[in-house]
């Protein structure tokens, strides 16, 4: 220890594990920062928890407004939780997931395996098991949950400053940043149920793990236990969200750039990828997506290429061969619409697609706005952000990346390469800015850039360092203090409520007056909503991977197109539907521009002119019909023959739809 602190170096909880005679200066140091950790943790837990409950009056609302809070996909996958609490058993409740007949209509699946749902399954068998119901209520104990999972992201993020920077004030100052950017960092107060908010913790605590594990002079038992570090927390990220196979794609590209650099040998880690992705790929009953995945198709490629280090011409064939072979040999479809949405967003496909267009449209799926750079910059992240990811650069052109270590060089390439996913894809921004609120405090908190600095005016004495080491990030998060504590009070004491009258009363009206089985068709966002208030059958839903669902929905959304009354009749029938839910907001939507709205995309996929004035191209013609979703409403004998009026409010109509037999019975009567 004494050797440690004459050489100017602040313990990391790592080397102080290493050693064999703890000082007691060592050990409080020590402890002080992991309570520090775990107090900014739950501090961030508390404050997200504090603004959904002013957001909403959460605690004062009636259940179904609250189970209406969920939005779109999010209800969806709430409803799992609530439907396996109302199981007679938890064996029941886990066969009625296997063997699913009310999410989609006239089928019968496996929601294990379509859905990343063992969260909401997890939840519900602890909630049954713990003697905890007369205390929390379902939904409390759920979002409680999500929310301290929150108190784990941070604590991971303050880990991974603290092993980069080598104090752990380097923590407090990733944490701060983290709570301070919010609106950036995580979206979980509104979100709740959303994957992203279950895995990105496991995501930040597997970086943390692969940091720790890529540190010099690790003993072999630390590196066999963080290794197992990393294979639990991949196998929790992978199997909560459904997109894991993307991110590890971009953190396989990772290694590989490193392996290049000659920085480490990545064939542990890429050992751990792949058996983290087989063992999902067990538990989700050996769903083909994750087997022909490109994550594992570049490691097996990347593996071939350096053990056999072959020709670059070579590489190229085994790489295409190898990343088309799964494709086909599997008939993976069930993500073909993410590369129709990629090759259509860089001009590679065809840009009237309807599943890509459903993305293109929406601005979490567009650019980078350059507002987040101006709010990052607001909060003091981005300009030690940049100075850090210069020196990067800076190295690397030198190619001098031989004296970066390999927990750093991880960490710049990591948050590199997702910083350019962000740039290109704006909801990807949640896990690069999280992971820049830890790079960022290396230049600012880590002894080597500080050193290179006072070198250069001639100040660079081992106390001065220590002293700066200190000051600076305490000075930063005084600055912050100072500037952003007014504001959070203000956030904290503003309170709303939730309000959404026509919506509760739809729900209400399914529940008492339409049959249990009844089947229901509309947006996929109301009728997640729709499944999780009334427990009803649905014809489609939000969770869009997979490809007969995916022709489902674009089926049912004709009654928004303009087509006949009985194209419209006979394909909701073909679905099993009994009942379709018209929303004004979708039928005359105005939020997205000309050729983005719902409507438009059915005009175009069906060849028709889109209304309103702007240009259409060439070979789209005028619609033979009016569009339905308007003329429904005017009950006309050609389609009250087919569709009867059976709830109505300001904001939805909702249709009785005739059989066959009975549409005869009207027309005859008629």
């Amino acid at each position: 220890v004494k050797k440690l602190l004459r050489t100017n170096q602040t313990l990391s909880p790592v080397q102080i594990s290493l050693l064999c005679n703890w000082s007691w200066g060592a050990i409080v140091w020590t402890s002080i920062g992991w309570s520090v950790s775990v107090g900014l943790g739950l501090l961030c837990c508390i404050y997200v928890a504090t603004l959904h409950e002013n957001d909403l009056w959460f605690s004062n609302i009636k259940e179904v407004e609250r189970e209406i809070s969920f939005r779109t996909e999010c209800g969806l996958y709430y409803s799992y939780y609530k439907q396996m609490l109302q199981a007679p058993t938890i064996g029941q409740g886990l066969w009625d997931l296997v063997h699913d007949n009310m999410t989609e209509s006239k089928r019968t699946i496996n929601l294990l395996e379509r859905m990343n749902i063992y969260q909401e399954v997890f939840l519900s068998v602890l909630y049954r098991v713990l003697p905890i119901e007369g205390y929390l209520e379902p939904i409390y104990f759920y979002i409680y949950t999500v929310f301290s999972l929150q108190a784990v992201y941070v604590i991971a993020l303050y880990l991974t400053a603290w092993l980069l920077s080598g104090t752990w004030l380097a923590g407090v100052l990733a944490a701060v940043w983290y709570i301070l950017n919010r609106v950036d960092t995580t979206r979980v107060e509104f979100t709740i149920s959303l994957r992203e908010n279950w895995s990105m913790p496991f995501l930040a605590l597997q970086v943390a793990a692969i940091t720790c594990y890529l540190r010099p002079q690790l003993s072999a038992l630390l590196k066999r236990v963080m290794v197992w570090l990393v294979f639990v927390t991949s196998v929790c990220f992978c199997l909560t969200w459904q997109f894991n196979q993307f991110i590890l794609l971009v953190q396989a590209l990772v290694l590989f750039s490193m392996d290049a650099l000659d920085l480490i040998s990545v064939t542990t880690l890429y050992l751990v990828q792949v058996c983290s992705l087989l063992c999902v790929w067990l538990l989700q009953f050996c769903n083909s997506m994750i087997l022909g995945s490109l994550v594992l198709s570049f490691i097996m490629s990347a593996l071939f290429v350096k053990y056999y280090q072959v020709c670059v011409c070579v590489c190229v064939c085994v790489c295409v061969c190898v990343l088309v072979s799964p494709f086909k040999a599997l008939q993976v479809r069930s993500d073909e619409h993410i590369f129709k949405f990629i090759k259509s967003k860089f001009g590679l496909g065809p840009t009237r697609d309807f599943d890509a267009s459903l993305y293109l449209c929406e601005d979490a799926f567009g650019p980078l706005p350059m507002d987040t750079l101006e709010r990052l910059g607001g909060t003091l992240l981005l300009y030690p952000y940049v100075l850090t990811m210069g020196g990067l650069i800076a190295v690397l052109v030198a190619g001098a990346s031989a004296i970066l270590s390999p927990d750093l060089a991880y960490n710049l390439l990591h948050t590199l390469f997702f910083g350019l996913l962000a740039f290109s894809t704006m909801r990807m921004k949640y896990i690069w800015t999280g992971h820049m609120c830890a790079v960022a405090t290396y230049s600012v908190c880590a002894q080597e850039p500080l050193t290179l600095v006072l070198r250069l005016i001639r100040c660079h004495s081992k106390t001065m360092i220590r002293i700066i080491r200190c000051v600076v990030p305490l000075v930063l998060i005084g600055c912050l203090y100072v500037k952003f504590w007014p504001q959070i009070m203000k956030e904290v004491s503003e309170l709303r409520e939730f309000y959404d009258p026509d919506t509760v009363e739809l729900m209400n009206w399914i529940s008492s007056d339409t049959p249990q089985r009844a089947v229901f068709a509309g947006s996929m966002q109301l009728l997640a909503g729709i499944k999780l208030c009334t427990g009803r059958v649905l014809t489609n839903h939000p969770h869009y991977e997979d490809r007969d669902l995916r022709e489902r929905t674009k089926q049912v959304y004709q009654v928004y197109a303009q087509r006949s009354p009985e194209e419209v009749h006979r394909v909701l029938r073909a679905a099993g539907a009994d009942y379709v839910v018209l929303e004004d907001s979708v039928c005359y939507e105005r939020r997205h521009a000309r050729g983005c709205r719902l409507r438009d995309l059915l005009d175009l996929d069906n060849g028709h002119i889109m209304d309103g004035p702007g240009e259409n191209d060439p070979d789209l013609v005028p619609a033979a019909n009016p569009r339905f979703c308007e003329a429904v409403k005017t009950d006309s004998p050609v389609y009250s023959a087919l569709f009867t009026q059976a709830f109505r409010n300001k904001t939805f109509h909702t249709k009785l739809i005739h059989t066959l037999k009975s549409s005869a019975k009207a027309q005859c009567y008629n």
